[in-house]
């Protein structure tokens, strides 16, 4: 079978156009003020859809589309949960071209239940949701190979898990859907959380099936759910869990299986448009340029944060310099790719020093005057992740064993362009770390590496350090408990009042 290289390109009509509330599950449009049809009218049917094999592979690349593409505000990885992920983190604030007082709101950890980037990452998550349940359900119905058919289930699967994992984490209990829509009677819609056990359960049992997936995909085939994302993404899950050993034996499979991974030699690579979907890249976002759809492009992931705003301060700014960017040991390759004092005008080839470092991974800095050019993927799942995994999980369970060392060093020799299997006292950990150094140490790697990949508050919450960190940040001292989830949007406790609220909001 010839699978669309899936760029996601356009939507399909009724799966992308139609956006379905997660509740509601009502069939409307969004508007750029996020208005509600609360009354339903009518819901998508796909009664008449799914006949072909074809039918099939485009409703798949509906819930991939889930992921980058939204024609009425900035797309879930293009842009939007990156204010969640990271703005809500300590790193980044928002300078002031960021004029958006719901951003500022997020940035300032002052955000309630009405501040529209949450409701706006609900209804993302949701619609990719409900997109991949309308795959699964329909697609053993159409006139097809079962082994095609069953791949492209196991990939909606793996989509669904993905999504329900983002939504876990940021909301704890949210409602735990498996079904497409298939009335109208909003009584019967209104569902209550799923208990986070349970939520936890189905994406577990999601991955397993879509373990089954080809080990990697290349050519025309690259970028689609493979069997190694499944079990990196089941790794990454076990140790949000705390589920040490099965963590460490999943790692394992990832790192020792036949599926191609690697540390890339060169860490600027990873953002280079020219080498997507590398050895490392287990999982991306992809984006293509101009891109249909408002920050869909890779590069309007930081258009605020540079492109158009030579000479003034960015809308995305590093919180301090002296916590994030004068952390990096001289040598350190990773500081300037993530960050960057200059970059030269487009318009007057001038170079412009900003008074702050800014962020830099998702900048083509060959093609700044045509942003909307730019293709960088968004890297949801690298190779360095699950190494990471592997010695933090190795460390809760048994200290730092000579594999957990291993490592984290060869992150480290990656970073300071030295060979990755050669130990070099130079650059490795010193010999002879505690369990909790050890830990601080890997704390310290991921801090340098994961820079705007959408970890950092992931890792803090998890790590129960949210709250001290970011208090480190001025801009930011309003940090309490509260923070380690967002509010249930209102929004939807307004058409479903079964939805109970986080503590704090």
């Amino acid at each position: 079978m010839n699978y669309n290289k899936i760029f996601y390109k356009s939507y399909l009509l009724g799966f992308g156009t139609v956006l379905i509330l997660s509740f509601g599950f009502v069939s409307f449009l969004f508007t750029s003020c996020n208005k509600l049809e609360v009354k339903p009218e009518s819901f998508v049917t796909t009664d008449n859809f799914f006949k072909t094999e074809n039918d099939a592979i485009a409703s798949v690349t509906a819930a991939y589309s889930a992921l980058n593409i939204d024609p009425t505000d900035q797309s879930l990885f293009g842009r939007n949960l990156y204010f969640l992920t990271d703005m809500g983190s300590d790193y980044a604030v928002a300078g002031s071209s960021a004029i958006n007082p719901n951003v500022r709101a997020i940035s300032g950890l002052s955000h309630d239940a009405n501040t529209d980037r949450i409701f706006i990452a609900w209804r993302q998550i949701y619609n990719g949701i409900n997109r991949a349940n309308i795959a699964i359900e329909n697609i053993p119905r159409v006139n097809g190979q079962e082994t095609v058919k069953t791949r492209l289930i196991n990939e909606a699967k793996f989509l669904r898990a993905l999504l329900y994992f983002h939504a876990v984490r940021l909301w704890g209990a949210v409602p735990l859907v498996l079904n497409g829509a298939k009335t109208t009677d909003i009584n019967q819609l209104r569902l209550k959380r799923t208990p986070v056990n349970q939520v936890y359960a189905q994406i577990i049992k999601d991955l397993t099936d879509a373990e089954s997936l080809p080990a990697i995909n290349t050519g025309a085939n690259a970028g689609r759910a493979t069997g190694g994302a499944a079990k990196a993404l089941l790794v990454k899950v076990y140790l949000t869990q705390k589920e040490w050993n099965k963590a460490i034996d999943k790692a394992k499979e990832v790192i020792n299986g036949s599926y191609g991974y690697t540390l890339v030699s060169n860490f600027a690579d990873l953002f280079n448009p020219k080498k997507k979907n590398g050895p490392e890249h287990i999982f991306s976002a992809q984006f293509e340029p101009n891109q249909a759809g408002n920050g869909s492009s890779g590069s309007t992931f930081m258009a605020a944060g540079f492109v158009g705003f030579i000479g003034r301060e960015p809308a995305d700014i590093i919180s301090d310099v002296a916590l994030f960017y004068d952390i990096y040991e001289p040598g350190d390759t990773r500081r300037d790719v993530s960050y960057a004092k200059q970059l030269t005008n487009p318009a007057t080839q001038q170079p412009f020093v900003y008074p702050k470092p800014i962020f830099r991974k998702y900048l083509d800095t060959t093609i700044l005057s045509t942003p909307g050019n730019v293709a960088i993927n968004f890297p949801l799942i690298r190779y360095a992740d699950i190494v990471l995994a592997f010695a933090e999980a190795t460390n809760e369970a048994s200290g730092p064993t000579p594999e957990a060392y291993q490592a984290v060093n060869n992150i480290r020799r990656r970073a300071f362009g030295k060979p990755i299997d050669v130990a070099d006292p130079s650059v490795d950990l010193p010999a002879g770390l505690s369990k909790s150094d050890f830990r601080e140490a890997i704390y310290e790697e991921r801090k340098k590496e994961f820079v705007q990949e959408g970890q950092r508050w992931f890792d803090l919450v998890r790590w129960g350090r949210l709250v001290s960190e970011v208090s480190k940040v001025a801009a930011k001292k309003a940090v309490s408990e509260r923070n380690n989830l967002y509010p249930i949007p209102q929004p939807e406790r307004d058409i479903n009042p079964e939805l109970t609220q986080n503590p704090g909001y």
